[in-house]
This record gives structure tokens, C-alpha cells and sequence, in this order.
């Protein structure tokens, strides 16, 4: 399976386990999708379970903050991550406060999946990574799968789940792994062992991270499209790096972090979004409270620039391999 085809794999499964359960947002019913990520659900389950709604993605969560208080399972699709920022009352003021200001009489097991990330030039508008913005919310839980069997089973695990959740997918991943190497030909997810994809029902617990690539030298934390960068630039660099998948930001696996980390005793953090309040940050601090008597060199950072997603200068934007691999170095560097 591809990673369009594990999200729609694990809609269709929770679909079939819980009528309470309901897909909606923009061209999601007839049409699909954009990204065809909800195809045949429409005709498989009906109109009333699947269907499309008016570009109005504030409207379109406190919809969805509704049919969770009353007992329903919605699965919401903002269209680009781009486009969620109108919704951002509805998830912070009501969705992430609901169980707290009821005192548990009420909560709000909504899901909103939304595609995010560089990569394809879609310019300032269609590349944004606001991760980082929703990690700050107390109440919502944040995301992002790197590869399709994560993919299907964090968004089952999210679903089923009595939380808000933000299920932000990479969309350059959505085809195949992507490295970072944007002058090489396009890879498939055929023949990748993370794309053996189960049909049934299986669940990825939110907040346990995955070392995809163990090492000894240096710990590097990433998620999303940056954990295929990571893993060329520690190939091309020729360091030992220990490659950590978050892929839940919060909560976060901080135990494998932390025990990462004071093994290797040096720590590099990638992320797309921009750097200046970042996710990686938060990362940093954490890292830094943890470790710091085991760090033997400044914690790095590799991330996008504090400018808009640029069109023409999309891959001095994107944080590639070699900018990783060099920060990979430095911090080998330092005694």
C-alpha cells in the first residue's frame, strides 16, 4: 500500500467496527478527495456517514466539536495544512477545553487529518508545517506519520481515540519515501517493507516513538518527511546516527529520547517548519532538562527558514540531506 491507500484503509476499518464514526469535510464525499485519500468511502458507507461540506473549516469543527459531544466519531478533513488556521478557535477554545470545563460530562473524539509539508511546489499556501502551533494546546493531541503502516495504524489509534487528535500527513510521502534528493528519479512505496500494510484492524499507541535506525554516535530526532532525510544524510555522512521517528508529538516518547540521547551523548533535531518556535524547540529544552550532564556538544538544529515557504526556491527552503549530514558532522566535531 501507498500511504493514500493506508489512510483510506484505516477509515474504512473503523467505519466497519463503530457506526458512530463519520468522514466529512472539503470534496471528501463524491469527489474523494484531493488527494483521493477518502475514495469509495462515499459509496461504501452513504451520504449520511460521508459527505462533503462548504469551505468554512471553523464551521467544519464546530461541527465536528458537536457530533463528538453527542456521542458521534468524526473524521475531519482540512484540505492543506495551510488552511486549518480558521478552525484554530474552534480546536483551541472548545475541542482541546471541552473535557476540562465539563468536568468529564462532555469531551470531543474528533480527528482532523491534514495534509502538510514542502516538497511539491505549492508555494506559501500549499507547504506550511504548523505542527509546532498545536503542541502548545493543552487538550489536543498532534501526529505525523512517516511511512504507510504508521500511518494506518496511528489514525486508527487516533479515531479510536476520546481526544481531539491533528493528524498532519506529509504529503510528499503520500506516493512513495522521499530523501530529499529532488534531482533523482521519483521512488514508489512498492517493495518497501513499511508498505507491507495490514487489511484488518491494528493500532499504534499515540506518544511511543520508533528507532528506525539504531546508532551510537549521535542521537537524531525527526518526524515526517525528515525521518527518509535523516536516514540518507546519516548514510552520506558516514556517521553512526541513532534516527528516532517521533511520530507522535504529544504526547511525546520521552523515555526513548532521553535513553537515546545519554547513550550517544550528542543530539541533532530536524524538522520542516520554520525554526523560530518550533517544534524543535521544545525538543531542544527537553533534551537539555534530561541530558544535559551527558551532552558532549551542543544540541543542533536543522529546520526551514523563518521566511514563507518560497515557490523558486523551494529546496534552499527544504532542509535536505547535506545540510543534515553537515550538522551530523559538526556535532561529531566538537570534543
Amino acid at each position: 500500500m501507498n500511504m493514500i491507500q493506508a489512510i483510506n484503509s484505516a477509515m474504512d476499518v473503523t467505519m466497519q467496527r463503530d457506526d458512530n464514526v463519520v468522514v466529512f469535510g472539503e470534496d471528501v464525499g463524491y469527489f474523494g478527495g484531493v488527494f483521493r485519500a477518502t475514495a469509495g468511502l462515499q459509496k461504501k458507507y452513504g451520504r449520511t456517514r460521508v459527505f462533503d461540506t462548504p469551505i468554512a473549516e471553523g464551521g467544519i469543527l464546530g461541527t465536528a466539536i458537536g457530533m463528538g459531544a453527542y456521542g458521534l466519531r468524526p473524521v475531519v478533513e482540512v484540505q492543506f495544512a495551510d488552511y486549518i488556521y480558521p478552525a484554530f478557535d474552534q480546536l483551541v477554545s472548545e475541542a482541546a477545553r471541552l473535557r476540562h470545563r465539563s468536568a468529564g460530562q462532555y469531551w470531543a473524539p474528533l480527528t482532523v487529518r491534514s495534509p502538510c509539508g514542502g516538497g511539491i511546489f505549492g508555494g506559501q499556501t500549499h507547504s506550511q508545517s504548523p505542527e509546532g502551533i498545536f503542541t502548545h494546546v493543552c487538550g489536543l493531541k498532534t501526529v505525523m506519520p512517516s511511512n504507510p503502516y504508521d500511518a494506518k495504524g496511528l489514525l486508527i489509534a487516533a479515531i479510536e481515540d476520546d481526544d481531539p487528535v491533528i493528524f498532519f500527513e506529509p504529503k510528499r510521502l503520500y506516493n512513495g519515501p522521499f530523501d530529499g534528493h529532488h534531482d533523482r528519479p521519483l521512488k514508489s512505496w512498492a517493495g518497501h517493507a513499511l508498505a507491507e500494510v495490514p487489511e484488518g484492524h491494528y493500532r499504534i499507541e499515540l506518544g511511543k516513538a520508533s528507532i528506525v535506525r539504531p546508532g551510537n554516535e549521535v542521537t537524531v530526532l525527526c518526524y515526517g518527511t525528515m525521518v527518509h532525510v535523516c536516514l540518507a544524510a546519516a548514510e552520506e555522512s558516514g556517521v553512526d546516527a541513532e534516527v528516532i521517528d517521533l511520530r507522535s508529538l504529544l504526547p511525546v516518547d520521552l523515555e526513548t529520547i532521553e535513553a537515546s540521547v545519554k547513550r550517544t551523548g550528542r543530539c541533532v533535531i530536524v524538522h520542516e517548519a520554520t525554526r523560530t518556535g518550533g517544534y524543535g524547540a521544545e525538543l531542544s529544552a527537553m533534551v537539555q532538562e534530561q541530558c544535559f550532564w551527558h551532552l558532549e556538544a551542543p544540541i543542533e538544529r536543522v529546520t526551514g527558514w523563518d521566511t514563507p515557504y518560497p515557490h523558486a526556491l523551494e529546496w534552499d527552503y527544504f532542509p535536505g540531506p547535506a545540510r543534515v549530514a553537515a550538522a551530523l558532522k559538526r556535532t561529531m566535531e566538537t570534543a
